[in-house]
């Protein structure tokens, strides 16, 4: 209940940032059966890892008779995968590449679909005695300065986007100040989070990721609670107009039914031992 509070009060945020596999996936689509209604999903690994899409994906499929077919990715390839015509629809979590997306015309709208936040993952030895506190730029200085382990993605994924604007808010040139301390291994959330339970480390992940992350070893939540680790989702289908061949019509229905009460619903319910791992806020303006 009190982590339920905590999230909710994070819907109020404007955040700065705008994601258990045990390393990045992609997803292939298998070739269609004849006459197979569906289309192709681009989106980033925690909707597939955590447990969502498998939670709200049969419910779409029931309703609209539309099979889902998703590409699992970090957000950057996700949305480059859409920018090819590989996919109809791109559901991801970092808001400004989601624009420069929208801006370049493969959309023709962007909509908010849900939200829960990061969080700071770290070992329960806490080497850079940060562990209980809320504030995460604090944090990050003290990894720095100690030269505390710390795991990123490294993948131009959401999380990886969000990490990396953390540090430029905490004033820390990673360019200069990237040492031994700091391992970048170009994989997903799961992948980051089974290096850093080996290597004793500090990492981001968001709460979705981690609630359904089964090899926690040592690690614990070290950092939570900051508005700047606010984590929004959006939505959008790719513009026909930049790919003749996408499958727009049934790509625009998995949108409206996303954000409509019934999907709402849908993510509302998904949740891991009593716990909600996303928060609908289709409705909020601005998210």
């Amino acid at each position: 209940m009190i982590a339920t509070r905590r999230l909710l009060l994070i819907a109020g945020f404007s955040a700065a940032f705008a994601g258990l596999a045990l390393a990045q996936t992609t997803t292939v689509a298998p070739p269609a059966a004849a006459g197979t209604r569906f289309i192709t999903v681009s989106s980033t690994t925690s909707t597939q890892d955590s447990g969502l899409f498998g939670h709200i994906l049969p419910l779409f499929q029931a309703r609209t008779g539309i099979e889902v077919r998703v590409v699992s990715q970090g957000t950057g390839q996700a949305l480059d995968t859409a920018r090819r015509g590989d996919a109809d629809v791109v559901f991801v979590h970092a808001k400004a590449q989601e624009e420069k997306f929208l801006a370049e015309g493969f959309a023709l709208e962007r909509k908010p679909v849900m939200y829960n936040d990061f969080v700071l993952i770290g070992p329960k030895s806490d080497p850079a005695g940060v562990a209980g506190t809320k504030d995460i730029v604090a944090a990050l200085k003290a990894i720095q300065e100690k030269g505390a382990p710390f795991v990123s993605r490294g993948d131009k994924s959401g999380t990886h986007s969000a990490e990396l604007a953390l540090w430029k808010v905490a004033g820390i040139d990673l360019d200069q100040k990237k040492g031994s301390w700091y391992r970048d291994i170009g994989q997903g959330m799961g992948a980051a989070l089974n290096t850093a339970g080996g290597m004793a480390a500090y990492v981001l992940s968001d709460r979705g990721t981690w609630i359904s992350f089964k090899n926690r070893g040592d690690l614990v939540i070290a950092v939570e609670g900051d508005r700047r680790l606010f984590n929004q989702y959006g939505v959008m289908a790719v513009n026909p107009a930049k790919h003749p061949h996408v499958k727009v019509n049934d790509g625009q229905a998995f949108v409206n039914w996303l954000i409509s009460p019934e999907g709402q619903k849908a993510i509302a319910d998904y949740k891991i031992d009593g716990q909600q791992l996303f928060f609908p806020n289709a409705t909020q303006a601005g998210a």
